[in-house]
This record gives C-alpha cells, structure tokens and sequence, in this order.
C-alpha cells in the first residue's frame, strides 16, 4: 500500500490531472494502472459520460494533449476536453496537443488501435464518429457530425440531422480538411490537404482531394510507420 500511495503522489506532483481523469472515468481496478496521461496544458471544460477501454491495459497507452509539432507553440497551444457522451479507445491512441474533442449527450466518439493526431484538430461528435485502426490525422483537421444549428421546413420538420461519420482502417487525412456529417471514407485512402469531405466515398486504396473531391490516385499503399 505504502508503494502505492509513493506512486500516486509522484504522479500527482508531475500531473494531478492524470490522476483525476483517470479516477474519474474507469473503475478503480483500471485506473489504478493509468492507462490515459493528460498533459497539463488540457484544459477540462466537462468531464461528463463515460470512457471505454476495449483492450489490455498499458500504462500511458492513452496520451491526450502531448506532442511537439514544430509548426505550433507548444507551451500555449491547449488540448480541450468537452465530453458529456461516451469515448471508446480500442488500442493506443495519441491525440496531439492543441486538438479539441467535443462529445455531445448522444455522441459517440469511438478510436481505433494506433489511432494518432498530430496536433491542433478538432472532433464535434453528437452523433458519431468513428475511426478504423492505424489512421493518422494531420494538423488543422476539422469532423463534425452536426450541423448544432436545425434548419427546419414549414411543418417545423427538422431538415438537417445529425448524421453519422465513418472513417476506415488505415486512412490518412491532410491538413486543413474537413469531414462533415454523414462522410465516409474507405480503408487505405488519403484525404488530400485542403480537402471537403461531405459524403460516402467509395473504393479502396485511393487518394482523394480537392474541393470537388475527385480521384487523385488509385491502387496505393501508405505507412504510418517509417
């Protein structure tokens, strides 16, 4: 016991926020091994719903907010957790610093394994989204499954919906793009930098890009790995 409690003081000086999020979300036989780290430069705003671990725990196999991307000012670019709904982590998963993760009541925001964003991207799920395994997300990257704002007809139908995101296995999206609701995006595609995703794609293995998202590539190959 005495052990123990040397651990989480040592934890708690290097970062009370890991400690609380952990504590907070998952039950004290997993939380207890710390397998989300939260850097301090994330900032809180609602620490509502629930967190699901669907694998073997490791610790800091979760990191929220780390990273250094050149590009950015490490020291004042800060992670935003606003989750009221629920998270699903399937595998480790890196969500750079900078990135904003917004989860309505409904919404379901569910990561594949070896799930990574660089840095400075934004996820709006009330609905939701959900990512395949080894998908890398580049900077300034933008999905939202809403529109927050209803545009209804003249028997006040509503017109717009929130609607579902689905991203494939292996898929890698360049920086500054966007992913609206109701996009799909197959296994082993590329979403081009500056790219408007706003509906089901189809085939495998292709590159995609520009405003009017036409076929870049096909039959490709790419690696997260170098």
């Amino acid at each position: 016991m005495n052990k123990i409690i040397l651990f989480l003081k040592s934890i708690w000086r290097a970062n009370p926020k890991t400690i609380y999020f952990n504590f907070k979300y998952l039950p004290w036989q997993q939380a207890i091994h710390f397998p989300i780290w939260v850097s301090s430069n994330t900032v809180l705003h609602k620490t509502k719903g629930e967190i699901s671990i669907n694998t073997g725990l490791k610790t800091g196999m979760i990191r929220i907010g780390y990273g250094n991307i050149g590009l950015f000012d490490k020291k004042r670019s800060r992670t935003i957790w606003e989750v009221s709904g629920t998270v699903i982590f399937e595998g480790n998963t890196d969500i750079g610093h900078g990135s904003k993760i917004v989860v309505g009541q409904n919404g379901v925001l569910s990561f594949g394994k070896n799930f990574s964003i660089t840095a400075e991207s934004t996820l709006v799920a009330f609905k939701k989204i959900t990512f395949g395994d080894d998908c890398l997300i580049s900077w300034d990257v933008l999905f939202m499954d809403t529109d927050f704002h209803p545009i209804m007809n003249a028997n006040t139908e509503i017109l717009n919906p929130p609607s579902e995101i689905v991203i494939g296995k292996s898929v890698w999206i360049g920086c500054r793009s966007v992913i609206l609701k109701g996009s799909t995006i197959p296994d082993g595609c590329i979403i081009a930098a500056n790219s408007l995703v706003s509906k089901k794609l189809t085939g495998e293995n292709q590159i995609f890009g520009s405003q009017s998202l036409h076929v870049i590539k096909q039959n490709i190959q790419w690696s997260k790995y170098e």
